[in-house]
């Protein structure tokens, strides 16, 4: 499942705005938007959404 795709359900399941998920997660409040539109995260920014997404479940 790619990372998009698991933020998204993360954003529909806890009602967070996208800006926020960007701000706790990488300090980025773009990051959603970025990625909507073909932004290709590097190792360590997935890393930390990784992180985040694990500690949410």
């Amino acid at each position: 499942m790619s990372l998009l795709v698991r933020i998204d359900r993360y954003l529909r399941r806890t009602g967070t705005s996208p800006s926020t998920f960007g701000r706790r997660a990488v300090n980025d409040p773009r990051l959603v938007h970025d990625l909507r539109r073909g932004r290709r995260p590097g190792a360590h920014i997935c890393e930390r959404v990784d992180a985040m997404l694990q500690e949410a479940e």
